[in-house]
């Protein structure tokens, strides 16, 4: 099974992946780490990617994936924005979402606080228009701790 923590950029996802692989024991990989250059740029300039510049990476997220399930569970995080994102993922073999819900405010201040990532606050906008919430995804506010976010996907995971 692998684990997708999803969401728009500023929502924990690659903080919340890794705590949650570390909690299980189990490997984390973050999207990020697949973009290719030129979309880490575009985004770095500050142009939002289209979904012709999303596919080749969805592709070869897949295709990761694909591998990842043989060797057991995994995490990953990424911003899969889109069900047609999540469709595809979900040729890897078995998934499940983990959608980080956050409120506008909280992705803005965690979005200038940070440093060291390509996608500059600018962009959040056009994430939260692309964004399509999943309705097939364990939904979980990301506007607290990171062990109060880890403790509730734990207890959902073990109650479902």
């Amino acid at each position: 099974m692998i684990y997708i923590v999803m969401g728009v950029s500023g929502c924990g996802k690659t903080t919340i992946g890794s705590a949650l692989a570390n909690r299980l024991g189990i490997p984390f990989y973050d999207a990020d780490d697949f973009h290719p250059e030129c979309n880490k740029k575009k985004m770095a300039e500050g142009f939002p990617l289209t979904d012709a510049d999303r596919w080749p990476w969805l592709r070869e997220l897949t295709k990761q994936m694909t591998l990842w399930q043989k060797e057991g569970d995994a995490i990953l995080a990424c911003s899969a924005l889109k069900e047609a994102y999540r469709d595809t993922l979900r040729t890897s073999g078995p998934t499940q979402f983990i959608y980080l819900k956050a409120g506008r405010n909280t992705l803005m201040s965690r979005l200038t606080n940070r440093t060291n990532h390509f996608m500059p606050p600018e962009l959040l906008a056009s994430q939260l228009d692309t964004l399509e919430e999943p309705s097939h995804a364990w939904t979980v506010t990301a506007d607290r701790s990171v062990n109060q976010i880890i403790q509730s996907i734990i207890t959902i995971k073990n109650n479902g």
